[in-house]
C-alpha cells in the first residue's frame, strides 16, 4: 500500500488532473474506493484536494516567474477559463492570480508527498475478522458535517434530541450483532473533505425480516467480512486514534482492504469522557 500510494503521487506529478484513479487502482490490484480512503487517511486530505494544491503550487511558480499569458497557465493546469482558474488559485493561496504575478506572493506551497511506513506498532490493536449476513440498521438518522478531530457537536445535538424512552425502545429492537446502540456513519465519499455532509444513524442492528415502524430510518449493508477493532480510553481521542492507526498500521500490514459500506461504532461502556468501544469496518480480501 505504501509503495502504491507513492506511485500514485508520482502519477499525479506526471499527469496532474488527467490521472485516471480507477484505472490506476485496477492495475495495482486494489479498488478506487480503498485507494482513496487510504490516501485521505494517511495524507490528512482527500486525493482531489492534494491534486488541486499541487496544481496551484506549480501554477503559482509559473506566475511569479513571469508567465505572460494567464489563460495558457490555466489550461496547462486543467482549467478551461481564467475565471475558474482564478477561483481555484484564490482558494489555495488566499490571493488572486493577478496579484501573485504582480507582487510575487505570498503563496502557499504544497510539497510533493512521500509516504513511509512506520513499523513501530505504536498502537496495539485487538482485531477480529467476522463474516456477517446482510445487516439491517434501524434508528434515527441525520445529515451532519464530517469532523475529524474532537467531539462532533452536530452528532451530539442529534443524539440529545432523541427522547430517553426512544433509546430504551431501540435497545429492545436490537436482536442481531453488532448488539446494542450503534453509532453509524455512511453516505460519505471515500476521500471526502472535512465539512462534507454524511449520514449519521443512531440505531441498532435488527433481523432482515423484523417489522420496523415507519418512524425509523433504515440502512441496509451487504453481507460480507468486517474487521472489528476494540479499544478503550479517553473519548473521543481513543476512537479517533484507532481510526488513524487502521490506516497507518493495520491495513498496510494485512491482506485486507476496505469495501464500500458505513463505519459502525459499538459502545460497550461510555461515561462521556471514557469509552470502551468496537470499530466495525467493512472489508474484503486484498
Amino acid at each position: 500500500m505504501i509503495g502504491m500510494l507513492n506511485a500514485l503521487v508520482d502519477r499525479v506529478e506526471a499527469e496532474g488532473s488527467e490521472i485516471d484513479v480507477a484505472e490506476f487502482a485496477r492495475t495495482h490490484g486494489t479498488t478506487e474506493y480503498h485507494l482513496r480512503r487510504m490516501f485521505s487517511a494517511l495524507a490528512g486530505m482527500p486525493l482531489s484536494e492534494y491534486v488541486r494544491r499541487r496544481r496551484m503550487t506549480l501554477a503559482g511558480a509559473e506566475l511569479v516567474s513571469g508567465a505572460p499569458n494567464m489563460l495558457d497557465v490555466a489550461v496547462r493546469h486543467g482549467y478551461g477559463s481564467t475565471e475558474a482558474f482564478g477561483r481555484a488559485f484564490r482558494a489555495v493561496h488566499g490571493i488572486s492570480a493577478a496579484d501573485a504575478r504582480r507582487d510575487g506572493g505570498p503563496l502557499r506551497t504544497q510539497p510533493t508527498l512521500r509516504f513511509r511506513l512506520s513499523v513501530e506498532g505504536s498502537t496495539p490493536m485487538d482485531v477480529t475478522i467476522t463474516t456477517m449476513p446482510e445487516l439491517v440498521l434501524a434508528g434515527h438518522a441525520a445529515r451532519v458535517p464530517l469532523i475529524h478531530i474532537g467531539v462532533n457537536p452536530h452528532i451530539q445535538t442529534h443524539i440529545a434530541s432523541i427522547a430517553p424512552e426512544e433509546h430504551v425502545r431501540l435497545k429492545h429492537l436490537s436482536d442481531r450483532e453488532p448488539a446494542g446502540i450503534l453509532a453509524v456513519t455512511g453516505d460519505l465519499e471515500p476521500d471526502a473533505a472535512e465539512g462534507t455532509e454524511l449520514t449519521y444513524l443512531h440505531g441498532v442492528s435488527v433481523h432482515p425480516t423484523a417489522a420496523v415502524s415507519d418512524d425509523l430510518d433504515i440502512l441496509r449493508v451487504d453481507a460480507g467480512h468486517w474487521a472489528v477493532f476494540a479499544a478503550s480510553g479517553p473519548f473521543p481521542e481513543t476512537l479517533q486514534d484507532l481510526w488513524a492507526a487502521t490506516a497507518t498500521e493495520w491495513f498496510p500490514s494485512n491482506p485486507w482492504r476496505l469495501r464500500p459500506g458505513p463505519s459502525i461504532v459499538r459502545y460497550r461502556e461510555f461515561t462521556g469522557t471514557h469509552a470502551a468501544c468496537e470499530l466495525w469496518l467493512a472489508v474484503e480480501q486484498d
